[in-house]
């Protein structure tokens, strides 16, 4: 799990949102949980993890994302040699969308 220790407390969170079904149970969730700043900073670094894996340059991804080249580097290292929770997470959404446009017929 990358450089996380795992705890109670921690396992706990995990837990809670796992619970969650839709995009508006996180926004109701994650507005309890976390600062607006926080938030976009997640939501930053996602973006950043995205464009990465599209092949973007970190120029072109710090002028879109407003990151700073550091965490830029930060996030490609962790889809490079960390545990691909970015990986994993991307490609799920990826399938996700494929499967709700090949139902919608689009």
């Amino acid at each position: 799990m990358g450089n996380v220790n795992k705890d109670e407390k921690l396992t706990y969170l995990f837990k809670g949102i796992l619970t969650l079904e839709t995009v508006e149970d996180c926004y109701d969730f994650f507005a309890d949980l976390c600062t607006p700043a926080e938030l976009q900073e997640m939501s930053r670094r996602m973006q950043a993890a995205k464009m990465l894996r599209d092949g973007h340059i970190y120029n072109e991804i710090a002028a879109t994302t407003g990151l700073s080249t550091a965490t830029i580097s930060r996030v490609n290292r962790c889809l490079k040699y960390s545990s691909e929770g970015y990986l994993k997470v991307l490609d799920d959404i990826e399938k996700r969308e494929k499967r709700r446009n090949l139902y919608d017929g689009v």
